[in-house]
């Protein structure tokens, strides 16, 4: 997982590069996941994602230890992206992926898919899949683009729950999505 760099603004040069997260890292994500909400204000009927709750360190911790977490980092070594997966029979499901505000549009969500692709082939694993919402640009178009594809309902009895549930919390709009390896 190499750099990336990108200009911002001027001749000042960012520099990014992904990584397997540290266990030090996991009480950073939550600000990470925060600001990447913010996009959503931009769509009326979901701008109060910018303002709802986010995955606690608790929640990323055990799955860094299992080695299915990747963060983006600046210069400075500081996350400005992750995303958190987990193994869930032959598939790397992906709970999150969340690029911090001002990093967005620097590719580094597709490095952070990359990476976990990587590491779901070298387990042998199956699949990648997740829930995301179907319309939202950053989310089942992009992943479209990565080569996921839209599940029909009753496809996966396991993202259809995750689906429900996520209706239930209120999230409009979800699809599932998988992409084969």
């Amino acid at each position: 997982m190499g750099p990336v760099g990108r200009r911002a603004g001027g001749d000042r040069r960012l520099s990014y590069s992904v990584r397997p997260a540290r266990p030090d890292d996991a009480a950073l994500l939550p600000d990470v996941e925060r600001s990447a909400g913010e996009a959503f204000r931009t769509i009326p009927d979901l701008a109060w994602i910018a303002d709802d709750q986010v995955g606690e360190p608790e929640f990323h911790e055990p799955l860094i230890v299992a080695g299915t977490v990747w963060v983006a980092v600046d210069g400075q070594d500081r996350p400005v992206g992750f995303l958190t997966a987990e193994v869930e029979g032959e598939a790397l499901h992906i709970w999150e992926l969340a690029v911090a505000h001002e990093a967005q549009k620097h590719g580094l969500g597709r490095q952070l898919m990359e990476a976990a692709e990587t590491e779901a082939r070298a387990r042998g694993l199956a699949a990648q899949t997740l829930t995301t919402f179907s319309d939202v640009a950053w989310n089942a178009p992009f992943y479209q683009r990565l080569g996921f594809e839209v599940l029909a309902p009753g496809t996966d009895a396991r993202l259809d729950e995750l689906n429900r549930l996520e209706a239930e919390r209120g999230l409009p709009r979800r699809c599932a999505m998988r992409k084969q390896l």
